[in-house]
């Protein structure tokens, strides 16, 4: 897999994750302005008249100037797969863990009833707990929600998307911007 470099704005706000080449590219038009963590790769240039070759060391997170791109997305994309990691793979009605193709994305209260799709209103669940829900609402059988849903802030959402491949460093930065509820784990439903 190609190592992904974590792309800040100059606040230190997570914007997106790069490719080593699209980093490179930032690099040599002089876009960035601050970086942290450990060489993700080192890209080799050309050989100059003198027999001199260039390298350009590429850093794991890496702070960005400009205009285009400078503020975070107010609200995530909502996807299944970002979802079912956000819930680690767990179906909030039974409790079990399930592979990706066994999971559903479960909108609380039902779209027919007035839902959104929205991350504040979806859950993952397994197969068998979505059809015995069906488009009822909770109160109106004997189903409970494990854990609330929430919307994920950026850092929250860039790590869950890229959960695969996030280095150490990167994690680390991303974590310190997690909101409480993240930190501590889910908020459960007392």
């Amino acid at each position: 897999m190609q190592p992904r470099i974590l792309r800040l704005n100059l606040a230190g706000q997570p914007l997106e994750w790069l490719s080593w080449q699209e980093a490179a590219c930032l690099y040599v038009r002089e876009l960035v302005t601050w970086s942290l963590g450990g060489v993700v790769r080192r890209v080799h240039g050309g050989i100059n008249r003198y027999g001199e070759r260039s390298t350009l060391d590429l850093a794991a997170i890496i702070a960005c100037g400009g205009e285009r791109m400078a503020r975070p997305r107010r609200r995530p994309p909502l996807t299944n797969r970002a979802l079912f990691f956000r819930d680690a793979h767990t179906c909030l009605y039974c409790g079990n863990e399930f592979r990706t193709a066994e999971l559903t994305r479960d909108h609380v209260h039902p779209v027919s009833k007035g839902g959104r799709d929205a991350w504040e209103n979806v859950v993952t669940a397994c197969r068998r707990c979505n059809q015995h829900k069906g488009s009822r609402l909770l109160e109106d059988i004997e189903m409970e929600l494990l854990a609330l849903p929430f919307c994920p802030n950026a850092a929250e959402y860039l790590a869950l998307i890229n959960s695969e491949r996030i280095r150490g460093d990167q994690m680390e930065f991303l974590r310190g911007q997690f909101s409480r509820r993240r930190q501590e784990g889910w908020l459960q439903v007392s």
